[in-house]
């Protein structure tokens, strides 16, 4: 974004005429006093089309009006481009120059506005015009196309060519009102002139071609292979010759049965010590931070129902208890043996 700043020449001093303050009225309402200063950009938007322009002495009387700093108004109009640092025309001609309206002839317009007008940003000999070249302004499918800025407000001027840009200028000049929108037959931005979509052949099927493949020379594709004769049925297999050796009728002793030893520990550690049930009444162990429902569930089938036998947890025992529980860790994270000495002394 190229530097901007105010212009050279200033007015010693600015007012808000009656119908702005009106106005400022109208966009403080909008807001809670203690946030007023997001009306900044209304009450600078005020002051250009009081004055065509934004002066420095206006950015005083804002950042008072607002309680605001001085320099916070100064960022806000430095950085938008809508706001105009220095004197214009009483006409601001805005010309879209991006890729769409440059395809269809804004560089018509511009030769137009060098010619009439002058350079860029320069006011006319008449005070009547100032003109800038501006990217897109979103109306694409009229280009190309301006913006007209004045004491009438701010207005779209779309479908143009470098005759109906010059009578434009014309009628302006003059003080003769002029036709805003599309300078052709089209309505907002309906299709103008195109009949693509009346096509029939787009619904009849006839644009419908076949594909045909490049011939890449290879030779010509083998013809498909005959269907495989049926495998023949595998001869049947030969009875097992008969024993030479007499079956014993005795019935063989089964083999003895052999306790299964126990599952092995998850991993290393001391088991500490368990209860089949509570002593009395469980203790609330979802109390522990990071315990909830299923995790006293757990504690509880592995045989722990008292804050006093999780106090007396070592390194070991914790190391045991902590290879039975689904998400490592979590006992020395959350603290649970100086969490458990805390609630049973408590208790």
């Amino acid at each position: 974004m190229s530097v901007r700043r105010l212009a050279k020449q200033q007015p010693e001093s600015f007012t808000f005429s009656a119908d702005s303050e009106k106005e400022i009225a109208f966009w403080l309402a909008k807001y809670p006093e203690a946030r007023k200063a997001s009306a900044v950009i209304p009450l600078l938007w005020i002051v250009q089309k009081q004055e065509g322009w934004v002066p420095e002495p206006a950015l005083r009387a804002v950042a008072e009006r607002l309680d605001m700093a001085y320099i916070r108004v100064y960022e806000v109009v430095t950085f938008y481009t809508m706001f105009n640092l220095a004197p214009v025309g009483e006409h601001l001609i805005q010309v879209c120059g991006t890729t769409p309206c440059m395809l269809r002839g804004s560089g018509d317009l511009i030769k137009v506005c060098k010619s009439r007008i002058g350079e860029a940003g320069a006011i006319s000999a008449d005070g009547k015009f100032t003109w800038l070249e501006v990217e897109c302004m979103g109306a694409c499918a009229n280009a190309p196309m301006f913006q007209l800025a004045n004491k009438d407000g701010d207005h779209y001027v779309e479908d143009l060519d470098a005759a109906k840009f010059e009578q434009i200028l014309d009628d302006l000049a003059a003080g003769k009102a002029i036709k805003y929108g599309p300078q052709s037959d089209r309505v907002s931005s309906e299709a103008h002139g195109t009949t693509v979509l009346t096509d029939p052949s787009l619904y009849d099927g006839s644009r419908a071609k076949p594909i045909n493949l490049p011939n890449t020379g290879s030779a010509k594709p083998a013809a498909p292979a005959a269907k495989p004769e049926p495998a023949a049925k595998p001869a049947p297999a030969p009875k097992p010759a008969a024993a030479t050796k007499p079956v014993s009728k005795t019935k063989p002793k089964p083999a003895p049965k052999v306790k299964a030893e126990p599952a092995a520990a998850t991993s290393g550690g001391k088991a500490p010590k368990t209860l089949k049930k509570a002593k009395g009444q469980p203790d609330d162990l979802k109390r522990l931070s990071g315990v909830g429902p299923k995790l006293e569930q757990t504690l509880n089938e592995l045989g722990f129902f008292h804050f006093a036998q999780i106090a007396q947890w070592g390194p070991e025992e914790i190391a045991w208890v902590d290879s039975r529980l689904k998400f490592k860790g979590r006992i020395e994270r959350e603290g649970w043996v100086a969490q458990a000495k805390a609630l049973a002394e408590g208790a």
